[in-house]
């Protein structure tokens, strides 16, 4: 695909932000409960009259207030060497309930930290970013996709490089880390958060597949990081007309990003192969049949991400993304435009202005409306 070789020339080019903890914030130093949280009203007003041309089930424009997400939890460390993250989530998507809860070990930090319980998965730079940090309200179609599920349940081993690379003399002065390294892998069931809540049962290790994730960073005097990262899972089939024991997902992905004075410019790009039990349709119209074979289908996505922080907190910001949910299949590729204003009023505070227009030329293929829609978030940080 020549589109996969121009975007991964581009991310050698430019980079994106390194993380080193999973966590939205980090408890910081010191023993005690930390309290955070962020509060997102939200209001959407979707012009289904506006690019839908294929959306013949969607006449009348809508609109409406709702909380995209709502969460407050506790974070902190305990003597001697661990430290705590719980936070609770009430968002339209996911209901109410847990949203991160785990527990690290720290002695060897920065290096190593070691981490067991609900956590994001270590795959992709925008997954990773802190739901109130994100320069556009929403995600990238490509990383909401393939980045599923975002949250599960396992362990974690991650830390950077720290001060290695410095060019500082001695351990009491302080020089530039002109380089630093980051990694994050991590042992998961693969199934998504809150797994006890779900029907399925807790099987023991032995019995049930499990996800493998991992993502490495690059950073470059704070200026430019480079970074990969990896998931792959066997998973229960989701079909009862499954024809293989299991099915196999693997995504792979590569990010840029670079940030000098005031300018961020970040990309990412994603793809992924699952493989297991596929659909297939013989014959037209009331005769055809459908029967299910072992098969795999590919897909893949990008975006890139400009801003310009101004002095007067007003930051403007301009996102190009694409999806192919199905390289298998013609002409079902989407891409996304969201030009956005985002205005500081101080540092918890914040008020996101977002017109997305959405561009296809065919009818869409994955269920869902496509139209323009202008979105408006007022922000506040609990902490």
């Amino acid at each position: 695909m020549k589109i996969y070789n121009v975007i991964l020339t581009l991310v050698a080019l430019f980079s994106l932000q390194v993380v080193f903890s999973q966590g939205c914030e980090d408890p910081g130093e010191g023993d005690g409960i930390n309290f955070f949280g962020f509060i997102q009203p939200q209001y959407e007003y979707q012009l289904n009259e506006v690019n839908s041309k294929y959306n013949t089930y969607l006449e009348d424009d809508t609109s409406g207030f709702f909380f995209n997400r709502a969460r407050l939890g506790v974070m902190g460390n305990v003597p001697y060497d661990f430290s705590y993250y719980f936070i609770l989530e009430y968002a339209p998507a996911a209901g109410f309930g847990i949203c991160d809860a785990f527990v690290s070990y720290n002695r060897f930090k920065p290096y190593a930290n070691v981490s067991m319980g609900q956590f994001k998965t270590p795959f992709g730079a925008e997954q990773l970013q802190g739901c109130h940090k994100l320069y556009t309200i929403d995600r990238s179609m490509v990383s909401s996709n393939l980045g599923a599920p975002i949250r599960d349940m396992g362990i974690m081993v991650y830390g950077n490089s720290g001060d290695l690379f410095s060019n500082a003399s001695s351990e009491d002065e302080e020089g530039e880390t002109f380089l630093k390294l980051g990694w994050q892998v991590a042992y998961q069931n693969g199934l998504g958060r809150d797994l006890i809540s779900r029907d399925e049962s807790l099987a023991s290790l032995p019995e049930q597949y499990k996800q493998f994730a991992g993502r490495f960073t690059a950073n470059v005097l704070d200026i430019l990081t480079l970074g990969a990262s990896f998931k792959s899972v066997k998973a229960t089939p989701t079909t009862e007309n499954a024809v293989n024991e299991f099915d196999k997902r693997t995504r792979m992905g590569f990010e840029a990003k670079v940030e000098y004075m005031n300018f961020v410019l970040m990309g990412e790009l994603l793809s992924g192969k699952d493989e297991g039990t596929v659909e297939v349709v013989t014959g037209d119209g009331c005769g055809a049949t459908t029967s299910y074979v072992p098969g795999s289908d590919e897909k893949d996505g990008y975006y890139l991400t400009a801003l310009y922080k101004t002095p007067w907190n007003i930051e403007p910001v301009i996102k190009y993304e694409t999806f192919d949910p199905s390289l298998n299949t013609d002409d079902d590729m989407v891409s996304r435009t969201t030009f956005g204003v985002n205005y500081f009023f101080n540092e918890w505070t914040r008020l996101q202005v977002n017109y997305q227009y959405n561009n296809k030329e065919v009818p869409y293929a994955w269920n869902e409306p496509y139209h323009d829609m202008l979105q408006v978030q007022l922000q506040i940080v609990i902490k």
